[in-house]
């Protein structure tokens, strides 16, 4: 490993065939990020490694600038996770912390982003970059999300800025998808009035042959659930409710939402918002369920218990 790329990098990660089973072949890593590599996850029988991401203090301290770099060969497959929530700690001088994340993804290789959601405390500055490079052949599965914050503590939307940007390319250089996200807060509206009563907000990314019909599968859910969720409630007389006060207070817990990208829609992207970190923990669960066959161990099995 080049020394320049260890002086300016948190960690990096090789994923390679040894004798034809994925392999972590290059581990690097440095404060203020830790990287645990468990011998085993899920299926022995499923060829794929685990990787889980951590902070040491338990969290991203303020300042803080977190670089990562992953490579998974053709035809590995690899899960890059973390075993609790991503909690950003106060901004102390106005500094914003920072984290960065390249993947490469060879052909007929597999990655899975799955990790729990981001927590900013209040006044936290934090800003995330994802940049995946792809092949026509390669699999992805992202998962990137945040919370209102230390809700049940009184901090609800009350950090000062948030900023999520993902950027997927094709045969390294044709972008085929750009998404970012920023919340502020503002002197005429803050964060938490414009998102009302709903606590977190959720994206997936699904890409790639191997993941084709999970994402026809999970538009067709999609659509049948929105359908039953917005539509108001009704009387016992089958009517809509009484009054338009009546209606105007009707707020679904989950709203969501599906579309592709991408040539020949190789991509789909799903957005989900909801009134509990819970209930997003369970759509996860529940719909990216099937992925154990390719990671050995369904995502978020143990999680938002």
């Amino acid at each position: 490993m080049a020394e320049t790329e260890t002086e300016t990098t948190s960690g990096v990660v090789t994923v390679e065939k040894v004798r034809g089973r994925s392999t972590i072949t290059r581990c690097f890593f440095k404060y203020p990020l830790k990287l645990i590599l468990p011998k085993k996850v899920g299926s022995s029988q499923v060829d794929a490694v685990w990787i889980y991401a951590l902070s040491y203090g338990g969290g991203i301290v303020s300042g803080d600038q977190i670089s990562c770099k992953i490579s998974v060969g053709d035809g590995c497959t690899a899960s890059f996770t973390t075993q609790a929530s991503t909690k950003v700690y106060k901004s102390v001088d106005s500094k914003c912390s920072e984290q960065v994340l390249e993947a490469i993804i060879g052909n007929e290789a597999f990655l899975a982003l799955i990790p729990d959601p981001v927590t900013c405390f209040s006044t936290a500055r934090y800003s995330q970059k994802q940049n995946f490079r792809i092949f026509s052949c390669s699999n992805l599965v992202v998962v990137d999300w945040i919370t209102s914050g230390r809700y049940q503590s009184g901090e609800r939307w009350d950090f000062t800025s948030y900023k999520s940007t993902n950027c997927i390319y094709l045969d390294n250089d044709r972008p085929i998808f750009i998404d970012s996200v920023l919340l502020e807060q503002s002197l005429v509206c803050d964060i938490a009035e414009r998102m009302q009563c709903y606590q977190v907000i959720a994206m997936v990314i699904l890409l790639g042959p191997k993941l084709k019909n999970l994402q026809n599968q999970i538009k067709e859910v999609v659509k049948k659930m929105m359908t039953v969720k917005l539509r108001p409630p009704t009387t016992n007389f089958g009517r809509y409710a009484k009054s338009e006060a009546q209606h105007d207070r009707f707020v679904p817990d989950l709203i969501a939402s599906c579309s592709t990208f991408g040539p020949q829609g190789i991509g789909s992207v799903i957005r989900v918002t909801a009134t509990t970190t819970e209930a997003v923990y369970a759509f996860l669960r529940t719909h990216l369920s099937s992925l154990e066959m390719f990671l050995g161990a369904p995502p978020y099995c143990q999680s938002g218990i």
